[in-house]
């Protein structure tokens, strides 16, 4: 093909989709990839890529295009380059303009309509919604994971999804998005791995096949991890778990977890082969502890920061935030659910919200690709709350506390004769060095404030140089 002519059928095939569409393409994001020792994500060029995500669960049918504009914007703002978004909440899904998604609620027959003009009510349907957003989020270079159903849909008693069924619609979104870069799949939905196997198979199967560039996952019910059933699935590029909303009294589960959700990255990066894993789901900021008792005290902050710092620094490849409000896209006159009070429009600013980006920054400051976590670092680990977490790279350590306790460290562990010692507060990013010491045997250090939850820092030790 000669020049004019790739010219020619590139120029058509842009003009194609802008008419489709109703909206001109902007550059696609680059594909995202495992990185060589299997434990990260890095772009199609090697750059790190330190998931951020945020849960906007029914943005694609509780959101208008203003919303879509708004949401996506702040995210940015904010760090945030994920969020996940279930395609279908309900196999009678409607969105805000009033579109169904599907023919009799059969997911294999989704409505489409020619042409993608928003001011045809004729012309746009609720794929060519879920296009905008896709668009506006790409934008806004932020990653969208998409459940393409929600699990209660195959899960309940009076689903009559096939295989079959799950098998057409798989191939209609994948052919539908093969050439977004910025689309990441969850597969399964708040649903256990272990039952409807040959639904979930079939879904990963279908979309790993048709488009090999996007990742797949499997987003599990809570305290259950994608790796329970799936390891070893083709599909299955990396591990999901949901470390779920209750705390450690709350949870009678036998062999639970409970809220120590590093306790699922260090038991999935033992697997073989090597998977990246991250926790898709934590406690929600502002959601009652438990999940369904309003009268529970709400998650905070201080908590989310804690599941986030846990798990990245036990070897998680990022980390995903939620709150209340957003998750379920709280409007007036929405019946609220888990006890919600507040607008999704202001829950978007919590405090939480704002405090995601200075896990990643953290993280994107030293070699990354070359982190590992290292438990040996500490002298006076603890448990539940007290818990202390660490890890390093051949330069740098990182220790975190959640309740500002003494850490004592096992010096030695990383380069240099001497280091640099600094305090990291994960709630505003501010660092104050502490001074430079012997990288010889054990040296204590105390944050400052009280003990207490929520007390949280980083130890950053640093090799001179």
């Amino acid at each position: 093909m000669n020049l004019k002519i790739k010219y020619l059928y590139a120029l058509c095939i842009s003009f194609m989709f802008t008419a489709q569409s109703g909206f001109s393409q902007s550059k696609n994001l680059p594909n995202l990839k495992v990185s060589k020792n299997q434990h990260y994500f890095v772009t199609e060029d090697g750059k790190p890529f330190f998931w951020l995500g945020d849960t906007g669960w029914l943005t694609f049918g509780k959101l208008d295009r203003a919303g879509v504009d708004t949401y996506f914007q702040n995210r940015k703002a904010k760090g945030f380059n994920v969020v996940q978004v279930m395609v279908l909440h309900n196999i009678n899904a409607v969105n805000v303009y009033g579109d169904k998604a599907l023919v009799n609620e059969d997911v294999s027959k989704p409505i489409t309509t020619p042409g993608n003009n928003f001011n045809n009510k004729e012309e746009y349907d609720y794929w060519d919604h879920v296009d905008y957003a896709l668009e506006v989020a790409q934008k806004n270079g932020i990653y969208v994971a998409m459940v393409p159903v929600w699990g209660t849909n195959i899960t309940s008693a009076k689903s009559k999804v096939t295989k079959a069924d799950v098998e057409k619609y798989a191939k209609f979104l994948a052919d539908r998005y093969k050439n977004r870069t910025n689309v990441i799949w969850l597969n399964g939905g708040d649903t256990y791995g272990d039952k409807f196997q040959d639904i979930w198979n079939a879904i990963g199967s279908t979309l790993k096949t048709s488009n090999p560039n996007q990742l797949v996952t499997f987003h599990p019910f809570g305290r259950t991890d994608s790796s329970e059933n799936y390891h070893n699935a083709s599909w299955l590029d990396f591990n999901m778990f949901q470390s779920g909303h209750r705390r450690y009294d709350q949870d009678t589960l036998p062999n639970s977890f409970k809220e120590d959700n590093y306790k699922f990255v260090q038991r999935d990066l033992t697997l073989k082969p090597i998977k990246p894993t991250l926790d898709g789901e934590p406690s929600y900021e502002g959601i009652p502890h438990g999940l369904h008792d309003t009268l529970q005290p709400l998650w905070k902050a201080s908590d989310v920061r804690r599941y986030g710092y846990w798990s990245v620094f036990a070897g998680a490849a990022g980390y995903t935030y939620g709150h209340n409000a957003v998750m379920q896209m709280f409007k007036k006159g929405d019946k609220p659910a888990y006890g919600n009070k507040l607008l999704w429009n202001d829950a978007i600013n919590a405090p939480g919200a704002g405090q995601m980006v200075y896990i990643k920054k953290l993280m994107l400051e030293f070699p990354y690709l070359e982190r590992v976590p290292d438990q040996s670092l500490i002298a006076n680990q603890g448990e539940k709350y007290d818990y202390l977490i660490a890890t390093k790279g051949k330069n740098y350590a990182l220790i975190y506390t959640y309740t500002g306790r003494k850490i004592a460290v096992n010096m030695g562990k990383i380069a240099g004769d001497k280091v640099t010692a600094s305090w990291y507060n994960p709630s505003n990013g501010q660092k104050t060095k502490i001074g430079i010491f012997d990288n010889k045997g054990i040296k204590e250090f105390q944050p400052s404030g009280k003990k207490e939850d929520g007390n949280d820092w980083v130890l950053i030790l640093a090799s001179n140089k």
